[in-house]
Formats: structure tokens, sequence, C-alpha cells
């Protein structure tokens, strides 16, 4: 399974969602979308954080601790 968090600098829900994703022992790429804009094409967010699993946008913003694992456990 692959997941990316995508960030914008001094987001703090970014690393909230950074800090969920490790007390699940989620392995993520953070990428930061102002350095690589790319990104914003592929997967269009509105607000940070982006949480991409399988090169699929799964959720914007923080996702409710039990819709993640749900979601983690759907792909697992």
């Amino acid at each position: 399974m692959k997941v990316q968090v995508l960030t914008t600098s001094g987001c703090s829900n970014c690393s909230a969602l950074e800090k969920m994703l490790d007390e699940l022992n989620v392995k993520y790429e953070t990428i930061d979308v102002t350095e690589h804009p790319e990104y914003l094409e592929k997967y269009p967010i509105f607000t940070a954080p982006g949480l991409v699993i399988n090169e699929k946008l799964e959720f914007t913003g923080i996702p409710k601790p039990a819709e993640l694992q749900r979601k983690l456990d759907e792909l697992r």
C-alpha cells in the first residue's frame, strides 16, 4: 500500500495527520505541494492535508480516526 500525505509548509493539520499515521504504524511519504505543484494537478485539494492511498485521493483535512482505520483496513 502506497500512502502519501500532501502538505503545505507550516500546516498544523498536516502534522496531526502524520502523527495519526505514525501511531497506526503506517509508512508514508510526505509531499509539500508548494514545492511539487504537479501533485495539485493530479490531486486537486482545496485544504491541506490531502491523504493519497494507492494513487487515489481518499481524504482532505483530518479524517476521524475510525474512518482512517476503516479505510486502511479495507485497502490492506
